[in-house]
């Protein structure tokens, strides 16, 4: 299979709203090339939560093609409470905020939903509200009353988010919500947990003491905290999200593509999987047709090594779901018709080399496997495995051929959707090397892969009921 016969590698994942809950532009969503389902818990109530499911399990045994769902909770959010109405903010004004309950009884105090706040901040600190629309300095604090300065003039409107940039905020990474939506996706049987407001990697150890094996943990990059403790979130977790809204109000601006780099590199260097998130296409949440400068942000977050990109509100609350998802194929298709695309040449912030998984015994498998199948001439390999750990680790590789990724597991077949460049073939028999590797044979055969006579790598771990062990490589013919 060329590039030119529309094998995608990235992967695209579509935030489920509801411009996309019905079953008929859902059905479209994943015939135009959604890969992955989020269902954001900020917006989603528990009932469409698992309609959602329903319906991404039902339409990937109608297409035959596995469709990840990835539950995304919502965290430890800092928003202001409800006002009466909303507010026109002076600059250089004095405000207060405070916790709800003592907002209630003064009609002067901006009311906030994080009643810890003047335990945390210091005067001097900055409050970015609505994604740093509206901005103040904090000049003291008053018992639980934190008095600020409007740096700028806005308008300040309820349930609007609060970032508070270097600030060490000791909210809990769990909230009782999360902990609610997360017995719930679990018992739905997600495919993927995505963690926010990420700060270390003991936030992702705590999530994967209830998680257990149930599902994958995305670690979602969003704060400065974060992005000081990057290497050690990343072996923490399974992948990582580059969210760059709460990230660019955290960060200077013009930090952000230089992180987004770092990140990306560094989860190829961990097998992680890397999405890059937030506005890609945001103008078609209205317009019909992408801007020239999102089309150069997708096509850049590609060139960086994003094994996915994702859509929110143009999937979920937008005017042009299917045609938004659309634009994504076409973008990620051209780019990945330039040879060398997936190349490195840069070496900006590198691990050490004894910390990225290529130097380990199952990287080295994986990249032995790669580059065999470059020297062979191959037109495709193949990957046997049961937890899709052997997968993730061709895949951070970059091989230039798709990837026959044989699995006896229905939890992971659905997993390998957000794989980059991977087919996922679901295996139903006994576990062996014959039997799965005639079922990818005969995969590869049928899809007109390849021809008989040519020859194919097979990579896997050995024995097959071991998660993790990639040490097997052989040369088959077609």
């Amino acid at each position: 299979m060329s590039d030119r016969d529309g094998f995608r590698r990235a992967r695209i994942v579509c935030t489920i709203g509801p411009a996309s809950r019905d079953a008929l532009t859902f059905r479209r969503l994943a015939k135009a090339g959604m890969d992955a389902v989020r269902i954001n818990f900020s917006h989603t109530s528990q009932e469409d939560a698992e309609a959602v499911v329903a319906l991404a399990r039902d339409t990937a045994r109608e297409t035959g093609r596995p469709l990840a769902v990835l539950a995304d909770l919502q965290g430890p959010k800092i928003r202001v409470g409800d006002l009466p109405e909303d507010l026109p903010v002076r600059a250089g004004a004095e405000y207060v905020f405070a916790p709800e309950d003592a907002a209630c009884a003064d009609a002067s105090l901006i009311p906030m939903t994080y009643e810890a706040l003047a335990d945390d901040v210091s005067a001097g600190d900055r409050l970015l509200v609505d994604d740093g629309r509206v901005a103040f300095r904090v000049r003291e604090i008053a018992g639980r009353h934190v008095v600020v300065e409007a740096e700028d003039a806005g308008l300040l409107r309820s349930q609007k988010g609060i970032n508070l940039p270097g600030v060490d905020v000791r909210a809990p990474g769990l909230t009782q919500k999360d902990r609610r939506d997360l017995g719930l996706a679990l018992d739905l049987g997600v495919d993927y947990v995505a963690l926010s407001f990420v700060r270390r990697a003991e936030d992702v150890t705590a999530l994967r003491e209830l998680v257990d094996d149930r599902a994958l943990i995305i670690a979602k990059i969003e704060k400065v905290q974060a992005v000081r403790n990057l290497l050690e979130i990343m072996r923490a977790a399974d992948g990582v999200m580059v969210a760059r809204g709460d990230l660019g109000v955290e960060l200077d601006f013009e930090e952000v593509p230089v992180v987004q780099k770092r990140i990306l590199r560094l989860s190829q260097e961990t097998s992680s999987i890397g999405i890059t998130a937030t506005q890609m296409l945001e103008s078609m949440t209205t317009a019909p047709r992408p801007t020239r400068a999102e089309v150069s942000d997708v096509a850049n977050a590609l060139l960086d090594g994003t094994d996915a990109v994702m859509l929110s509100a143009e999937t979920a609350v937008g005017e042009h779901p299917v045609e938004s998802v659309e634009a994504m194929c076409r973008v990620i298709l051209r780019i990945e018709r330039e040879r060398g695309f997936a190349d490195d040449t840069s070496d900006y912030d590198l691990p050490p080399p004894h910390v990225s998984v290529r130097s380990t015994v199952a990287g080295a498998i994986a990249g032995a496997a790669v580059e065999a199948t470059e020297r062979l001439s191959a037109p495709f390999l193949v990957t046997l495995t049961r937890s899709g750990s052997t997968a993730r680790l061709v895949a951070a590789q970059r091989p230039r051929v798709p990837m026959l990724a044989v699995t006896d597991q229905p939890k992971t077949y659905h997993q390998l959707a957000l794989v980059w460049g991977a087919l996922p073939i679901l295996y139903q028999g006994e576990v062996g090397y014959d039997a799965m590797f005639e079922e990818a044979r005969s995969y590869a055969l049928d899809s007109g892969l390849g021809y008989q006579g040519q020859p194919f790598v097979v990579t896997a771990g050995v024995p097959f009921h071991v998660a993790g062990t990639t040490n097997y490589m052989r040369i088959e013919t077609l």
